[in-house]
């Protein structure tokens, strides 16, 4: 498709400016992947990005055209290193020669504040993957110190929801048995650096899981009446906010509690496939637009009230390549042609603050061992090819059934 460019961004800002507004979404980030032959150019995103008013955007690699076309526009970026180059990434001198390639290269002028080290490895059951995960992110911080590069750029790594072994009630979240050896290393390691835990959290798979039993308002942020943790008796009236503090309980479980969290992906299919219950323009609508109303309030989870949500959308684009169900290429904000993939509207009155005291009837399930829809690059194959992760799981992990953690 070709793009006419000053056209196409006018029609943006007209259009989205009365969508999306600006204060509305200023503290979110939105992942941008583009396994896709149908998006625009990332010159032409630049306009897209600044008028629904977002100031952070995730990538799942560090592509240069993309990097060179939002220098100066102050948008924060979060470049990541793909699984398949975390063996590589051992060796300090590749690890150097990749920092100053793909980050130094493009300071200041391009905001990147961020390096992801693989995505989602400790659930892959992949020993020697794993087993390469926190040296290469060790060597990849240790270029950053070279260059005196490391207080504005931190290294993290993203992980699966299922990492946790327990998620209800939230207040008993933990880590897999199989996973705290490796997590207690990388939790040192952020504590050392300073840098956030990253964690991709979906209600959406544990709602299509198990329909009957999940009230579609508590995974949608609608009103509804909850429900209350027995044991901290704190009200949650929404899935991902317990999600999250499954997480935080996790960490303090382990002694980690002042770790901070960081939702790398969160999102909701706008269409799916037959068996994908709940996957439709509305509930996307409903989902996305009540989690930037929450998080342009500036107010935290029911166990940790006073800290902002920090949160990536996924994803910016609809992607038309990616593999595995309908879902997979239906998360996105917009189509290839810059219109909404969904008419997306802010309302006053569809929220529930998290702080209420209605009990619940029953408990709800928080998780499910179901991977999130971003992206896995495989670690036996070179270059950018990537796969579906819920797709993968389904055939590799045998952690990966859509089971519920109750």
């Amino acid at each position: 498709m070709d793009f006419n460019r000053c056209s196409y961004s006018s029609l943006l800002v007209v259009i989205l400016g009365f969508v999306f507004p600006a204060m509305m979404v200023s503290a979110i980030g939105i992942n941008y992947g583009q396994i896709a032959n149908n998006l625009p150019s990332p010159e032409d995103v630049v306009p897209l990005v600044r008028s629904i008013g977002a100031t952070k955007l995730k990538l799942y690699d560090a592509d240069a055209r993309v990097l060179k076309s939002f220098a100066n526009t102050g948008v924060e970026f979060i470049v990541c290193i793909g699984n398949q180059d975390l063996g590589m990434m051992r060796d300090a001198a590749k690890a150097l020669a990749w920092v100053k390639t793909n980050v130094e290269a493009y300071l200041p002028a391009t905001n990147i504040t961020s390096i992801t080290v693989g995505n989602e490895v400790l659930t892959l059951n992949d020993t020697p993957l794993s087993n390469n995960l926190l040296t290469a992110m060790i060597s990849v911080h240790a270029a950053l110190v070279s260059l005196n590069l490391d207080k504005k750029v931190s290294v993290t790594t993203a992980h699966a929801l299922s990492v946790l072994e327990t998620s209800y009630p939230p207040s008993a979240g933990a880590f897999r048995r199989d996973l705290r050896g490796y997590m207690t290393q990388i939790l040192d390691f952020h504590v050392k650096t300073g840098s956030p835990f990253l964690i991709n959290a979906y209600p959406y798979f544990a709602y299509k899981a198990n329909p009957k039993k999940i009230p579609i308002d508590f995974v949608l942020f609608q009103p509804n009446s909850g429900i209350v943790d027995p044991v901290s008796n704190l009200h949650y009236d929404n899935m991902l906010f317990g999600q999250i503090d499954a997480v935080h309980s996790a960490l303090a479980s382990l002694g980690y509690k002042k770790v901070a969290v960081q939702i790398s992906e969160t999102g909701w299919p706008s269409k799916g496939d037959e068996d994908e219950v709940g996957a439709t323009p509305e509930n996307a609508n409903k989902y996305i637009g009540n989690l930037m109303k929450l998080i342009a309030q500036r107010k935290g989870t029911p166990l940790r009230p006073n800290h902002d949500l920090n949160v990536y959308v996924f994803a910016l684009f609809n992607e038309n390549l990616k593999p595995g169900p309908t879902s997979e290429r239906n998360y996105g904000l917009f189509k290839p042609d810059g219109t909404l993939a969904y008419p997306l509207r802010h309302t006053g009155n569809n929220v529930v603050h998290s702080n209420s005291s209605t009990s619940a009837p029953a408990p709800v399930p928080l998780e499910t061992n179901s991977t999130s829809p971003g992206y896995l690059p495989a670690s036996s194959t070179p270059g950018r090819f990537h796969v579906s992760r819920s797709g993968f799981f389904l055939c590799q992990n045998l952690m990966g059934l859509m089971t519920l953690l109750i």
